[in-house]
């Protein structure tokens, strides 16, 4: 807590001077806009007064002598004089002030003709020679403090860090031709004929109606399009190269809100800024990073809230819609993809986005975000669209400026009142058929925007709509008659290809691939530490969870050490027995939430570039505090109502190793299963292994069994301590069970083997069988 308040105070320190200094950058921003306007219009009045003195003079002389007029003409030059004057007196010293205290400069004011008239000698020069001086000191100065401070951005939002990685993003331009998706196994096409470019610094919306493949697109740049058959090309900066080697320079919005609810928003943006920054930039410039990204995102007043999650309520969604899309901000990232980051919020909150957004753009971010309903104001801000038909089809790929101008080409004029966007997504879904002179087919569009810009159009798409339609008919009717000859062999052949090719994508993008974004994010060891802490907390705060779970394994301790009483022949072996079921049991349900409830959240840090091993890691070790704890609390009360002859600490002990045996095969279930399914393997697994330890004695499958060495391991730590007498009936019960007595230390460390095993197996799973 104490470090924390540390790290508050030092933040505050930083967001209080870069606001200080934006204020000033503001004000002198202001006093040269005032001062430029004004000395404009001063000099204009002053070169009328010189030219109407100069034709006085020449008139005058021209003359000879004094005419009627004179007296009126100098005193009109007296006043003149005397207002220059006084605009000398008045500018000089404003501008003296303003120069001293910065602070306090309001700006220069300046006012031409007026005043009192008072017998002073004007000096017209000086005046014009000091206002421009000044003006232009102001200029010089402002450019001047731009080169030192170039990393600082302003217009009320805190600065940016002064780190090389920050102020120089490296431009990433995608280009894709003929780009084209289709499912495996299948011949339909998700999306087709896509040909484009995306350019750095530019805001680009992806429109069009249900089912067009907006959200396809988008993960087809980003390489996230798996279990389908890509065809084209996509061109980084001009290189064939493949997107998944800039994966750390690339931020992906997914369209569900994927944070951490147990968190609160400074938490799970600090954390992300930390893992996925350059490890070289000072822990200050992330710290300015992530304030800049709270007030760009206007999150000032829910920093220190939780997010929530469904159980418990925490910021609004229109808030964690922000939150989500700031997890990817704070990476400063050179390609952003959205998905949808408007939906669910107002207009306000979307137009604080998309400024938010367009100041990313302005550093030469590549933006790229599909958009439903955008109204007028949020449309004209965007740069480029790309409108998709159904079918994943391009309609148009172009500026904003210029869409209307396209499409009034083809005879469709967006009627008055009415919001572009929605007129055209509305005709490509078929509500409104457009008032044209000549008929626009629909289908078309696709091809005429093709032909439009000189692609070359693919041969099924040159079809007429009559004719794609009975050739889909005749397909259709061919494909029937060839699924009922089929054999049920070939379908469960094919499925089993499909899913085979699905994961073999799916590897294929989440394998260790060349770094070429030319940023070194933090190490494996660094990561760990982060993931550490975070863990940290949330088990903190999940501490009622936590509790419910000792308070169970007490209750169980009590009722199992009451039940079953020690006997001295069997050596306790009945009581132990549901000790290693209701131990297991417990121990895997609680195993299940390490993992289970953060699957969506560690694919989306693993497809970013964090590390696994150091999430996995950083989950285990918080969870040996369970490991610990649990044997201390179900020994406690099961002791005490059983008392068996064995030690306190040797029970302890054999139950530590199955505790750490069952958590590890909990990790397994959690990440290979769905919640449901492992929660029923965790119930039924322990069951039947001890059933089988117990039946079949000394077999082969016996031994594959933990709950067999595990129960031996207490049945061998109760019989050592029967001597005398009682060493025959020792001898007797322990040859009936098939247990030897020298073999205590042996269980143990085939337990431990077995956690180990089954921690490195979830490892394996958790790397390899994962989504994007």
């Amino acid at each position: 807590m104490n470090r924390e308040k540390k790290q508050a105070k030092s933040r505050e320190a930083a967001v209080r001077h870069a606001r200080e200094t934006a204020v000033a950058r503001e004000r002198w921003k202001t006093a040269k806009d005032i001062a430029k306007k004004h000395a404009a219009g001063l000099q204009s009045s002053l070169s009328r007064t010189f030219s109407r003195k100069r034709s006085l003079r020449t008139h005058e002389s021209s003359k000879g002598g004094t005419g009627a007029g004179l007296p009126s003409t100098s005193g009109d030059q007296t006043t003149t004089n005397e207002a220059g004057g006084k605009k000398e007196d008045s500018h000089t010293d404003m501008a003296r002030s303003t120069e001293d205290n910065p602070e306090k400069g309001e700006g220069v004011s300046v006012q031409v003709g007026g005043g009192e008239k008072k017998k002073t000698k004007g000096k017209h020069a000086h005046t014009q020679s000091q206002i421009f001086k000044y003006a232009y000191g102001q200029i010089e100065k402002e450019k001047m403090m731009e080169q030192e401070a170039q990393n600082l951005t302003f217009s009320g939002v805190i600065s940016m860090a002064t780190d090389e990685d920050i102020k120089k993003r490296p431009t990433v331009e995608i280009a894709f031709k003929d780009l084209t998706l289709t499912l495996k196994g299948s011949k339909k096409k998700l999306l087709r004929s896509v040909t484009g470019k995306l350019m750095a610094g530019r805001v680009a919306a992806v429109m069009g109606p249900s089912g067009a493949g907006k959200t396809t697109f988008l993960s087809a740049i980003a390489g996230k399009a798996t279990g389908c058959e890509t065809t084209g090309m996509i061109l980084i900066n001009g290189k064939t190269e493949p997107i998944r080697a800039y994966k750390r320079i690339i931020g992906f919005v997914p369209q569900d809100d994927i944070v951490h609810g147990n968190l609160t928003v400074q938490e799970n943006l600090w954390f992300n800024a930390r893992c996925r920054l350059s490890a070289d930039m000072l822990k200050a410039d992330k710290v300015l990073v992530v304030e800049r990204v709270i007030e760009s995102l206007g999150l000032q007043a829910v920093r220190d809230s939780l997010v929530g999650t469904v159980e418990q309520r925490g910021i609004s969604g229109g808030q964690r819609k922000r939150v989500n899309v700031g997890l990817e901000m704070v990476m400063e990232p050179s390609v952003l993809i959205l998905d949808e980051p408007t939906s669910g919020l107002d207009s306000a909150s979307s137009l604080l986005l998309l400024r938010a957004l367009r100041r990313e753009a302005l550093e030469g971010v590549n933006i790229s975000m599909v958009v439903h309903q955008p109204s007028y104001t949020l449309y004209r801000m965007f740069d480029d669209l790309i409108l998709l038909a159904k079918g994943g089809m391009t309609v148009y790929h172009g500026p904003v400026k210029k869409v209307e101008e396209y499409f009034a080409g083809l005879s469709i004029v967006v009627p008055d009142r009415v919001n572009p966007p929605d007129y055209y997504i509305d005709i490509l879904e078929g509500i409104v058929k457009p008032d044209a002179k000549e008929p626009v087919n629909v289908k078309d569009l696709p091809i005429r925007w093709m032909l439009h810009n000189g692609y070359e159009v693919p041969r099924d798409m040159l079809q007429s709509a009559s004719d794609s339609e009975s050739s889909l008919r005749g397909e259709r009717g061919h494909a029937s008659g060839s699924d009922a000859g089929q054999s049920i062999a070939g379908e469960v052949w094919g499925n089993v290809r499909d899913i085979v090719g699905q994961k073999k994508d799916e590897y294929d993008y989440n394998k260790t691939s060349e770094n070429l974004s030319n940023r070194r994010t933090p190490g494996i060891l660094r990561q760990y530490k982060y993931y550490l802490g975070r863990c940290g907390k949330q088990r903190l705060r999940e501490a009622r969870i936590q509790g419910v779970d000792y308070l169970i394994l007490g209750l169980a301790g009590i009722c199992l050490g009451t039940l079953a009483k020690v006997s001295d022949e069997t050596f306790g072996a009945l009581g132990y027995t549901y000790t290693v079921i209701a131990v297991s049991l417990l121990c895997k349900i609680g195993a299940l939430r390490s993992f289970s409830l953060e699957k969506i959240h560690y694919w989306r840090e693993r497809a970013s570039g964090m590390s696994s091993l150091a999430y996995f890691l950083s989950k285990d070790t918080i969870d040996h505090f369970n490991t610990i704890i649990k044997p201390i609390v179900y020994l406690s009360m099961f002791y005490f109502f059983n008392n068996p002859r064995s030690s306190i600490w040797e029970n302890y002990v054999v139950l530590l190793a199955l505790v750490y045996c069952v958590t590890g095969i909990g990790y397994t279930f959690a990440i290979f299963f769905q919640p449901s399914s492992a929660q029923l393997w965790s119930a039924l697994l322990p069951v039947v292994l001890t059933l089988i330890a117990t039946q079949q004695k000394d077999t082969f499958f016996a031994n594959l069994c933990y709950t067999k060495w595990a129960l031996e391991a207490f049945v061998i730590a109760n019989a050592q301590k029967y001597s005398g007498v009682w060493l025959i009936t020792r001898c007797g019960s322990l040859l009936n069970s098939g247990y030897d007595i020298n073999d205590r230390i042996l269980c143990i460390v085939v337990l431990v083997a077995n956690g180990v095993i089954f921690r490195c197996v979830a490892f394996f799973c958790m790397v390899i069988f994962q989504k994007d």
